[in-house]
């Protein structure tokens, strides 16, 4: 069994958990770590691998996942299994690490053969949008185009001159001419109105003639491409789907299922790309599969940072939710392992503390741990606390929201028209608030501001990435308010209200490369988040007087 590694570390002392611990917990059991240790030391090694980690300043490199599995082996005793996700060094298959589940790059498989051929089909694709004669009339209706919307909305300005002029002058006509005198010049007057409709009308019907020719002669080229590009897109279809049905796992009990099989019942219900090449479910499929009783899992991120997301070199990270916990719900089953860590408890009575009230709004501080809108769990929140002590409200009571992990300031409408004058204040951007944070790591400067655009990664919700293409504009300004050997206390001031804006832009790269302290997301766990809410600006949606809060950081 060449794939399983004999431990180099005394772990004569090192306690061994009784079950198998959660996969989505932020922090490995002690005996992964020591796994994920060498591995790591054989990864600064190098050890022969070609893979560009971007470690060092080369560029063009890019960090992996890695992950252990300690395992134990009725023949061999303790040792561990490692493995990468996805490929490494262009490959599937590297020497020392287990094979994954289905390998897709294997020259003679059916998927290299189907990717061969949608290969052919996009050259040929390309080779029909480069001919000449092609692109000759497609520039040809183009300019067709250009130049009938530019003629017409010249035509309609001149028109609406012309409009005005002549309701002046008819204006003019009834103060200085008697009704009969006048008539023959109202009825110019009308003419030239008539005329100019007619104008336009026959304008847009020549530009609309000669267009229409345009896109029949296009249409007529484009039906081979666009022939193509259906087929493209049936074979891409059949392609994945043949993929995901060679995509089997094991459970503990060896019950298998396809990748279908286990999306079937989730919200996509298609699987998302690359599901199943994490390393949790390799290891865990391979452990299965030649009869390893797993022990603990470690995931390490190894490497340069991906510029869209956030990965720390040498950082735990829990297996992902997207695409690695439908995969893993069905795995551990039969396996003596841990729940998925419930979310914090709070007591009924700490919930919020109330900062003002009056007929129109409530001002409360949210504790850290606790939602502000129910979650898909039954479990209670904000909202629902809210629901029960404002019977008398008519508004939808939240404003906005703050993140289960911050603690800090809310607004609250107890009105319709509260809750309208407070959502257009948030609309027109303002509303000033603050945030207290810890950071753990140097900030050069004293006060800056960031700019990164942020959008979901629907691979791994409720993560957020940085995505220029897609992403929606977010601005940070900042200012440092105390540093020590331990942390950066620093003073956030958000332009736009992003979803995690604020914990990206702190742990960011192209931010202040500084994770807020007990981030699980974006930095390491903690005993909390170390960011609140701590000050509020607005104009009270009754009087309009200016209202400032402020709730001093428990931290």
């Amino acid at each position: 069994m060449s794939y399983f590694l004999f431990f180099k570390t005394d772990i004569t002392s090192t306690s061994f958990p009784e079950i198998f611990p959660d996969p989505f917990s932020t922090t490995p059991h002690e005996i992964a770590k020591i796994a994920a240790v060498e591995l790591q030391d054989y990864l600064s090694l190098k050890s022969g691998l070609m893979h560009n980690f971007g470690l060092d300043g080369h560029a063009g490199g890019l960090g992996k996942m890695f992950g252990v599995l300690v395992v134990r082996s009725a023949s061999n005793g303790l040792g561990y299994l490692a493995a990468f996700s996805g490929k490494l060094e262009d490959g599937t298959i590297t020497s020392g690490f287990i094979p994954p589940v289905f390998d897709t790059l294997a020259e003679t498989g059916f998927y290299r053969l189907g990717e061969r051929e949608i290969t052919l089909i996009n050259q040929e694709i390309l080779r029909l949008e480069s001919e000449k004669e092609y692109r000759f009339q497609k520039q040809i209706l183009y300019d067709l185009q250009e130049r009938s919307a530019l003629h017409v909305e010249f035509l309609k300005k001149q028109q609406a001159i012309s409009k005005k002029l002549r309701a002046e002058k008819r204006l003019e006509l009834q103060v200085s001419m008697a009704e009969d005198e006048r008539s023959d010049l109202l009825r110019a007057l009308e003419i030239q109105s008539i005329r100019e409709h007619y104008q336009l009308k026959s304008i847009k019907k020549y530009y609309a003639m000669r267009i229409d020719k345009a896109s029949h002669l296009c249409d007529t080229m484009e039906a081979p491409i666009k022939s193509l590009k259906l087929l493209r897109k049936q074979k891409s279809a059949e392609l994945q789907h043949l993929l995901f049905k060679h995509y089997r796992f094991l459970n503990a009990a060896k019950e298998e299922k396809s990748l279908f099989d286990i999306f079937c019942n989730e919200s996509t219900s298609i699987p998302p790309a690359g599901a199943g090449e994490c390393t949790a479910p390799k290891l865990l499929q391979y452990a299965f599969a030649y009869d390893l009783k797993p022990i603990a899992l470690a995931e390490f991120w190894w490497g340069r940072s991906p510029d869209s997301e956030i990965r720390k070199h040498r950082q735990f990270y829990p297996a992902c939710n997207t695409k690695c916990r439908p995969i893993l719900r069905h795995m551990l089953l039969g396996l003596l392992a841990a729940p998925i860590a419930p979310s914090q408890t709070i007591d009924n009575d700490h919930f919020f503390k109330i900062l003002w009230e009056d007929a129109h709004i409530l001002v409360i501080s949210k504790v850290a741990g606790v939602l502000s809108v129910p979650g898909k769990s039954p479990q209670e929140s904000v909202y629902s606390r809210l629901k029960a002590l404002l019977t008398e409200a008519s508004g939808p009571l939240l404003v906005h929201r703050l993140d289960m992990s911050t603690s800090g300031i809310m607004l609250i409408a107890k009105t319709k028209d509260a809750h309208k004058s407070l959502q257009a204040q948030f609309a027109d951007r303002t509303i000033q608030k603050i945030y207290t944070a810890l950071l753990s790591g140097e900030v050069a400067i004293e006060e800056g501001d960031i700019s990164l655009p942020l959008r979901v990664d629907l691979e791994d919700r409720p993560r957020q990435m940085v995505c220029y293409q897609h992403g929606k504009f977010a601005v940070t300004r900042w200012k440092v308010l105390e540093r020590t050997e331990r942390f950066v206390k620093i003073l956030f001031f958000p332009e736009t209200g992003r979803t995690h804006q604020l914990r990206v832009h702190a742990a960011h790269p192209k931010g202040l490369n500084a994770p807020i302290m007990g981030d699980d997301l974006y930095g390491t766990t903690g005993e909390r988040l170390y960011l609140h809410a701590s000050a509020i600006v607005f104009r009270h949606p009754d009087t309009g007087e200016i209202m400032h809060f402020s709730d001093p950081a428990p931290f």
